[in-house]
């Protein structure tokens, strides 16, 4: 991962937008689009590919409104005071009305931000943060200083600091075409970036990507989506959050390059990489349509969590570690391979396949690949179709079947 944001689509040469299209390609082979919603608006291009590398930095680009700091006021068309807040809306608000063409906004500088009110961004409208957003007062329900709500084609290529306890820090929902950059929180609780479609649960939030989220210090998850066909990431970075580094809900047709999480969900349930909720199933089954390069975890609660009928995912590598509760748990999913590649266990809780009473049972699982080292891989009861193979044991159980 590059140190610099995909830069907005309208913003790339023909070459990235090239292999944007070479991408959506290839992920349309994994599955046949499960609604009409995926299909774009004629005449815009292919979304932004996670993980591609910027040419320009933070502020360096062309934009129609700028927001200033001068000491302690802040300056924005038609807006001159000390609210950043204000600021930010006077400059979103003097874009082309009814546009269909990307206009853009840059904020130059740092300030606070009340954690009861949200900036909006409508459709075709870029937001770039060269500053920190410190968040403050009492968080309210539904909230984010960024907020995206029914909009389309809309861009946050940096985000270079948050700090607070938001509700959100960046909320997205029943919104298609959202690109976010590089994006680093450091919070104090909250939940760092949410993407959903509950405004609206006929409709699923469509083709949604981030290049780099460093999100610390989150009361909730680092990151999650719930309700959403086509989601992209480059690599999650997770540290000391209270639940989940990277959670998937109903979410299909994703590829995620790197969750790395320390101390995820420390004392929970949760894990740095954890799908719950039916994540995977499109219609009635489970196929491959979930991808995750690499999961890393260091401490916290699991490493990797599949739950309440999710499935149709394949993990090429997990390096997992002195996790507090189980480093894998396998629970009623379906069609799913870890360690497709390689991958390690060391220490921490077992690695448990398990199963409620009230979802169908364990199916189509595969761990593969895996060096387990003073652990243990644990079956109970007996799945259906489970395939345990190229294990290295080292000082570990095989309790399968």
């Amino acid at each position: 991962m590059g140190t610099r944001a995909a830069t907005p689509i309208w913003k790339r040469r023909p070459a990235m937008l090239l292999t944007g299209v070479v991408v959506l390609a290839t992920a349309a082979a994994l599955t046949a689009p499960a609604t009409a919603a995926q299909e774009k608006p004629q005449g815009v291009p292919p979304g932004p590919v996670a993980g591609d590398v910027g040419t320009l930095a933070c502020g360096d680009g062309s934009y129609d409104a700028e927001v200033v700091q001068n000491g302690g006021t802040w300056t924005a068309p038609g807006y001159s005071g000390d609210s950043l807040l204000e600021a930010m809306r006077a400059a979103v608000g003097s874009l082309t009305p009814n546009r269909t063409s990307m206009e853009s906004v840059v904020v130059r500088g740092s300030g606070s931000v009340p954690a009861e009110q949200s900036l909006d961004l409508p459709s075709y409208t870029s937001l770039e943060v060269c500053g920190t957003l410190e968040v403050t007062g009492s968080m309210s329900a539904g909230q984010a200083p960024i907020r995206i709500r029914n909009a389309e084609n809309v861009a946050v290529p940096y985000l270079e600091n948050m700090t607070g306890a938001p509700y959100f820090g960046i909320f997205v929902q029943n919104a298609h075409n959202v690109s976010l950059g590089q994006i680093t929180m450091e919070l104090s609780g909250g939940l760092g970036i949410r993407i959903d479609n509950h405004g609206d649960r006929s409709q699923r939030t469509t083709n949604v990507s981030i290049d780099s989220a460093t999100i610390s210090g989150a009361g909730s998850h680092a990151v999650e989506t719930y309700g959403v066909d086509g989601f992209t990431a480059g690599t999650i970075t997770a540290t000391s959050v209270g639940e989940s580094g990277l959670l998937l809900n109903d979410t299909i047709n994703a590829d995620i390059g790197t969750v790395n999480a320390t101390d995820a969900g420390t004392g929970t349930g949760y894990a740095a990489f954890r799908m719950a909720n039916r994540n995977g199933r499109i219609n009635d089954g489970y196929p491959a349509n979930i991808h995750v390069g690499e999961v890393i975890a260091r401490g916290g609660g699991r490493g990797v969590f599949c739950v309440s009928e999710s499935g149709g995912a394949v993990i090429d590598r997990v390096d997992l570690a002195d996790t507090g509760n189980n480093a894998i748990l396998i629970e009623n999913c379906y069609n799913v391979t870890i360690a497709a590649s390689s991958g390690t266990v060391s220490g921490g809780g077992e690695i448990r396949l398990a199963a409620r009473d009230e979802f169908a049972n364990n199916r189509d699982i595969t761990l593969s690949n895996l060096t387990v080292i003073n652990s243990a891989i644990t079956e109970n009861p007996c799945g259906e179709n489970i395939t345990i193979s190229n294990i290295i044991w080292q000082n570990s159980q095989d309790n399968t079947c």
